[in-house]
């Protein structure tokens, strides 16, 4: 098993910076939507606009530490993780419906309705045949 290859740091800097202007950058469109809010053509649209841009600023603070978080993790050595950390993540059981199965291959019902579909496709072709003035005496299955 290979060693991973350390992440180089001199990104973190950039990403720090990016964060900040995401979040004061919603932050100012916060306050111009509560401004426009306070103003005498406001209306509650601005106010919704205003309490939102808050939460998109706390994301952009929110998905930096998980990043971080999982680099941290990532970077630990091998013997410092636990069993639990190294098992595979899956859905429990349960939690998803359960798939449709197919009808079997050998239900009268279904090939009932097969021959039928069958029947219609014939026709049609016949019909379609007879309105282009094509009669053929063989016709191609394929």
């Amino acid at each position: 098993m290979s060693v991973p290859s350390p992440r180089p740091a001199h990104n973190r800097a950039a990403l720090i910076a990016l964060v900040i202007v995401v979040a004061l950058g919603c932050l100012a469109l916060a306050w111009w939507q509560w401004e426009r809010f306070d103003s005498a053509t406001g209306t509650g649209q601005n106010l919704g606009y205003a309490l939102q841009w808050p939460l998109f600023a706390a994301f952009a603070v929110f998905a930096y530490v998980r990043f971080v978080r999982l680099e941290r993790e990532v970077e630990q050595p091998a013997s410092a993780r636990s069993a639990a950390d190294e098992a595979p993540r899956e859905i429990p059981a349960g939690i998803l419906p359960e798939r449709p199965q197919a009808a079997p291959a050998d239900d009268p019902e279904t090939a009932a309705y097969n021959q039928y579909l069958a029947h219609l496709h014939a026709s049609d072709i016949d019909a379609q045949v007879r309105e282009a003035d094509l009669h053929s005496p063989e016709r191609n299955a394929g």
